[in-house]
């Protein structure tokens, strides 16, 4: 019984004691934000519902934070669609990337940049996976109009053609 209460006192000497003898690497003090930080925060603020109409037809977009801030969710809806084209942007080092999950079965890329007077985030295209072939999103633009009003727009190709630039979506928040 004595050599146990020894082994118990040991380990709790110990259990407290090493704690304190290791030298714990300090937190890095966070500096200024990244450009792609910046622009990701400005995107941020478009969370929550908005509706608009994008060439005749009426449409519905969902912006969500998500994964304890390190993600957007974009969710575009359309009366007359069996499906959802979904698009995540994050922040991976020091880029701020936009994947679009489109509904054509490829997910282009894109990586995004603030504009110098901080309204618009233009997101150019890096590459594809999946059939491009038909459909292709090329290019997207977020452009903040103000807190309730903002444009999304897009360059798209058809059939590996060039991209053609679509008018934008005048969106209006709804929640």
């Amino acid at each position: 019984m004595r050599k146990l209460t020894i082994l118990i006192i040991l380990v709790a000497t110990a259990a407290v004691a090493l704690p304190q003898q290791m030298q714990m690497p300090m937190p890095k003090a966070s500096g200024p934000q990244s450009d792609a930080q910046k622009a990701f925060e400005k995107l941020k603020t478009l969370a929550g519902t908005w509706e608009g109409t994008y060439m005749g037809m009426s449409g519905n977009v969902t912006i969500r934070v998500t994964s304890t801030g390190n993600a957007i969710l974009h969710e575009m809806t359309a009366s007359g669609r069996p499906d959802d084209p979904i698009t995540m942007i994050y922040v991976d080092g020091d880029r701020l990337l936009l994947t679009h999950f489109c509904d054509s079965g490829n997910r282009p890329r894109m990586q995004g940049k603030l504009s110098p007077d901080g309204n618009t985030v233009t997101f150019d295209f890096l590459d594809v996976s999946g059939n491009a072939e038909k459909f292709l999103m090329h290019d997207v633009m977020f452009t903040m109009v103000d807190a309730d009003h903002h444009i999304e727009a897009f360059a798209y190709s058809l059939n590996g053609k060039p991209p053609i630039h679509a008018p934008g979506m005048q969106l209006q928040r709804t929640k």
